[in-house]
Order: C-alpha cells, then sequence, then structure tokens
C-alpha cells in the first residue's frame, strides 16, 4: 500500500466568487466530508499547507499582478478580476495557501514522508496568466510547483499531465520555450479558453515540449484511457520524468454542468492507474495532484474519491478496454504526425 498524503484547510473555503457561481466552497466542503466517512478516515498522511512566499508566487507572476490581488485582501466585498473571476478579503490568502499547499506536498513527496498525493485546494490555478487572474483561477499552482522542483531540487524533467475539460492555456505559456517541462493536456475543443490546438506545440527549446489532444464533446473513459496509453506512455518512456504532477480536473466527468464529457469515476480512477504506473517506471512513484475544476458536487465527490483509493491502495481498477475507440482516431494520429519530428516514439 502506498503511502498518500492529502493537503485540506478550511481557509480554502472561505475564498468565495459570489453566490450561485460555480467555483463553490462547497465544492471541497463535499470532498472533506467524504474523507470523514468511516471507510476514508485515517487513510491518508495529511499534509499541512503552508503559504507559497512572495518570490515562490513571482516566478511565475509579475510583481504587479501580486501586489493587484494582494490588494483585494483590504477591500470590502467582492472585487472583479475578469469576466468570471473575482475575489473576496479572503482571496489572497487562500490562493498563497492553495499554492503553498502543493508546495507542501512535493516537499512531501520528495523528502520521503509520502510516496504521492493529492493537494484538495482552491482557488485553482491553471488559467492564471502571469498578469492576469482568468477563469476562476488566481494563482498558477501547479506552474509554481514545477518551478520549485526545477529550481529548488534540481530536477530536469517535469512532466504536467493535465486532464481538465478545459486547456490549462497559462501553464501551457508559462513552459512553452522550456524544454524541462512536458505539458500533455487533453481538452474539449474548440471551448474556453480557445487554445489548445494541434498545432501549438511550443517554441524554441521548448518544441515539441507543448502536446495537445483536443477532443470533441462525447469522449468517455475508453478514449481517455486509449490516449493515456498510446499517446501520453510513449511520450512519457522517451521523455524519462524525474516527477508528474497532475492538474487534474474532473468537468469532464459524464454529469458535469459546464461539461460535454463523459468520464465516470471508475475511468479517473483508470487514469490514475496509468499515471502511476508510469510514475514507478520513470521517477519512484513520485506523483502530486491539484484539484483544478469539477462542477457536479455528487461528480466531485465520488470522482475524488476513486482517485485516492488508487493511489493509496494501489492497483484496484481493472482497465477493461476491449479496443480502440473510432471516435478519436483522428486525434491520435494527428498528435503523432505533428510530433513525430520531435518524438521518436511517433515516427514510425
Amino acid at each position: 500500500m502506498a503511502k498518500t498524503g492529502i493537503v485540506k484547510d478550511d481557509l480554502y473555503k472561505k475564498h468565495d466568487m459570489g453566490s450561485f457561481h460555480p467555483e463553490c466552497p462547497e465544492r471541497l466542503e463535499v470532498i472533506y466530508k467524504m474523507l470523514a466517512e468511516p471507510d476514508m478516515s485515517n487513510r491518508f498522511t495529511l499534509i499541512p499547507p503552508r503559504e507559497a512566499t512572495e518570490e515562490e508566487i513571482t516566478a511565475i507572476h509579475n510583481p504587479e499582478y501580486y501586489s493587484r490581488i494582494a490588494d483585494t485582501a483590504r477591500r470590502k466585498g467582492i472585487t472583479p478580476l475578469d469576466p468570471d473571476t473575482s475575489a473576496c478579503p479572503y482571496t489572497f490568502p487562500a490562493a498563497k495557501l492553495a499554492a503553498g499547499g502543493l508546495l507542501a506536498l512535493i516537499e512531501a513527496i520528495q523528502n520521503g514522508t509520502v510516496e504521492n498525493g493529492f493537494a484538495l485546494i482552491r482557488p485553482p490555478g491553471h488559467h492564471a496568466e502571469k498578469n492576469r487572474a482568468m477563469g476562476f483561477c488566481i494563482f498558477n499552482n501547479v506552474a509554481i510547483a514545477a518551478v520549485k522542483l526545477i529550481k529548488d531540487y534540481n530536477l530536469n524533467r517535469i512532466l504536467i499531465v493535465d486532464w481538465d475539460l478545459h486547456h490549462g492555456n497559462a501553464t501551457q505559456h508559462s513552459f512553452y520555450t522550456n524544454p524541462q517541462v512536458l505539458y500533455f493536456s487533453t481538452h474539449q475543443y474548440p471551448y474556453y479558453p480557445g487554445t489548445g490546438s494541434f498545432e501549438e506545440v511550443g517554441e524554441g527549446e521548448g518544441k515539441g515540449y507543448t502536446v495537445n489532444v483536443p477532443l470533441r464533446p462525447g469522449a468517455g473513459d475508453d478514449e481517455y484511457i486509449t490516449i493515456f496509453k498510446e499517446i501520453l506512455q510513449p511520450l512519457a518512456k522517451e521523455f524519462r520524468p524525474d516527477f508528474i504532477l497532475l492538474s487534474a480536473g474532473f468537468d469532464t466527468y459524464y454529469q458535469d454542468p459546464l461539461g460535454g464529457m463523459r468520464v465516470t469515476p471508475n475511468g479517473y480512477a483508470a487514469l490514475t492507474r496509468l499515471l502511476l504506473d508510469t510514475a514507478h517506471q520513470h521517477c519512484q512513484g513520485k506523483l502530486a495532484i491539484t484539484l483544478e475544476g469539477g462542477y457536479s458536487l455528487e461528480g466531485l465527490r465520488d470522482s475524488v474519491k476513486t482517485v485516492l483509493l488508487e493511489l493509496s491502495e494501489g492497483s484496484i481498477t481493472k482497465l477493461n478496454l476491449q479496443k480502440t475507440p473510432s471516435s478519436i482516431d483522428y486525434a491520435i494520429k494527428r498528435v503523432k504526425e505533428v510530433h513525430k519530428e520531435f518524438w521518436q516514439c511517433f515516427s514510425t
């Protein structure tokens, strides 16, 4: 049984963007209640979060943006940041603790306290650009963590996987010229935020280190499992990551109100198993997950539970894939065609 860490804190629930906003405190409430149920309690190692420092955050975001978010803590009420993102007086401390919560998790993995883990945090991060909030996101938690691993732990190859419904535009932009980070994203396309086409592959020394798999609505467990087996695992074998970070959005859940995908809780467990297998093959099982989207409260609760059980229990999920779904033939062929000049695994 793997030693699995979790990061949780009630401050994350105090970040509030107003009534009826889909990225609401109840998202964590249902997860935290699930963790207290008899079959889940005392199963995981609690990793206390810490605040990310200004220096850690401004490794990704510019100082002016950091100051702008800090200023919202001194204002009353809701401060609009973009058309669908806002801040309350608790947002800045919660966002620092969200980024720092993921940092605390990767530190615990690096020092051997746990083997893997899940940062159950908010606000999410993968849309937060260098100089702006966007798509419910304040600070880019996963990008901040990747820089930390490179700068402070001298790791050379970080794999970021993003299975959120929406493309992680800001994570992609953070490392678009950096060959130390391989960014792999599956996402509904065309859809918000409009980025993530096959042809977005990186620039300069980072060319080939951004791999996008844009998908039409309707993809479910078999489609995602196939993509991970036929695209992600061969890439990872060639890249040989030192650490794997996952931006886990659960808005691809089959009943999510904002999405059009068909992934089930068992599907998320299967994808987690494939990532764990990859982590054990290349980086001593080092896998840190951070929460991104997911707006069906029931789906979020059930899906996070299956992921946590897969992380901690070992292989509890059977991959019952019978054949490659024809609906994603084009996507798989297109990714291989675009990237065959960069990756030997796609050149034959």
